[in-house]
């Protein structure tokens, strides 16, 4: 019987073997790494031509803040900017985002003061606002006078809906308001609260379906407190008359301040404002002729005043808005709402909206505001 001899592979076999396999495994994991980058390439070129999709055609700025025509030619030569103000105007975007719409003043503001001469040929200020803070409506009205005197453009106020109250406070200063039909105008006045007292109360309720006031009798709350007046606005108890002195002075020391910046801004008599005016609210006819507007015009015939006021060529002018973040934007973290607009409110399933606006809740303040704010805050 014979053996067979036993042949030890040899060193250059391994070599082969190993250089082989090691080849093959970079070959592959280099046609990985390329499909992946080119997979990587269409994703983001894909997410893109979503994006454009989605935002439609769009002018970017320098600040990366986008804009669309809303009115005039795409490519008209010369452009005017149109900024929103919408529903509740409060001061900052931290006060809350419990309204389904609403203008944070103090970043309207702040996005007109960014506005050089350049960026525009002038201002158009779109109003439909029942009013609000009155810190946030002033910080409006004054960051349209600066744009004035920093650009020399004209601003226009076009009221396409209603500017009552702050809206009046922020638009005052413009150069020419025009409303459009059916809208409403005026409302300069100021208010605070409401106080409420519950008398005799017998029980609160706190439990899981809401919170009620029982007031048949037998319980009674109070608050410990130091300090004069301390609890004002405690509603388990009668307002005393000083107390009511001292925010009645603080109402009429803002309304002083609220009837005088009118007076100035549309040169009628301070004492008209008053007694004549006080804080109703107008149809437009009667606003134009009471001062408030100064015309009483649709839509399109209000954009090309607005043209002409800055003496342009209205066939040769657009006007321009902000737009929300695109599609890219927002899947890459950008917040989905216009600077100085606040979002909608939403809630997660099952779950009912927080209201955590300032107008809504936490103690009485005082409002440049017409009617109730129950159309914003849900109640």
């Amino acid at each position: 019987m014979g053996f067979a001899p036993v042949v030890a592979p040899s060193q250059g076999t391994f070599k082969r073997g190993f250089g082989y396999g090691f080849g093959g495994a970079l070959g592959a994991g280099t046609v990985l790494l390329g499909l992946s980058v080119v997979g990587s390439l269409l994703t983001m070129a894909t997410f893109a031509g979503i994006s454009a999709l989605v935002d439609g055609a769009t002018t970017p700025s320098a600040d990366g803040t986008s804009y669309e025509t809303v009115w005039g030619s795409d490519d008209a030569s010369k452009t005017l900017r149109a900024i929103d103000v919408r529903g509740a105007i409060m001061a900052g975007g931290d006060q809350g985002m419990g309204l389904t719409q609403a203008t944070y003043g103090y970043e309207v503001a702040d996005t007109i003061d960014q506005m050089t001469k350049e960026d525009a040929d002038g201002l158009v200020l779109r109003m439909d606002t029942p009013g609000g803070t009155i810190n946030g409506s002033r910080a409006i009205g004054e960051a349209v006078i600066r744009y004035k005197e920093r650009t020399g453009h004209k601003v226009i106020a076009v009221v396409e809906g209603m500017s009552a109250s702050g809206g009046m406070f922020a638009m005052a200063p413009a150069d020419k308001i025009i409303a459009d039909h059916g809208t409403l105008v005026g409302s300069i006045g100021v208010i605070s609260g409401p106080f409420q007292q519950y008398k005799d109360v017998k029980a609160v309720d706190g439990g899981l379906l809401g919170g009620g006031v029982t007031t048949t009798g037998g319980i009674t709350s109070e608050y410990i407190s130091q300090g004069k007046g301390k609890d004002f606005g405690n509603p388990y108890r009668a307002m005393t008359p000083e107390e009511r002195k001292v925010w009645t002075d603080g109402l009429a020391a803002e309304y002083a301040g609220f009837t005088s910046w009118v007076a100035q801004h549309r040169k009628i008599p301070e004492a008209t404002i008053r007694n004549d005016l006080g804080a109703h609210i107008f149809d437009p006819e009667t606003a134009k002729k009471k001062g408030l507007v100064d015309e009483v015009m649709g839509r399109d015939e209000a954009y090309r005043e607005a043209a002409k006021a800055n003496g342009l060529d209205p066939a040769d002018t657009r006007l321009e808005a902000s737009t929300m973040p695109g599609f890219l934007n927002s899947l890459l973290g950008a917040e989905a709402r216009i600077y100085g607009q606040a979002p909608a409110a939403t809630a997660e399933k099952g779950q009912a909206v927080r209201i955590t606006s300032v107008i809504c809740t936490g103690s009485p303040q005082v409002l440049a505001w017409n009617g109730p704010t129950t159309q914003f805050c849900g109640r």
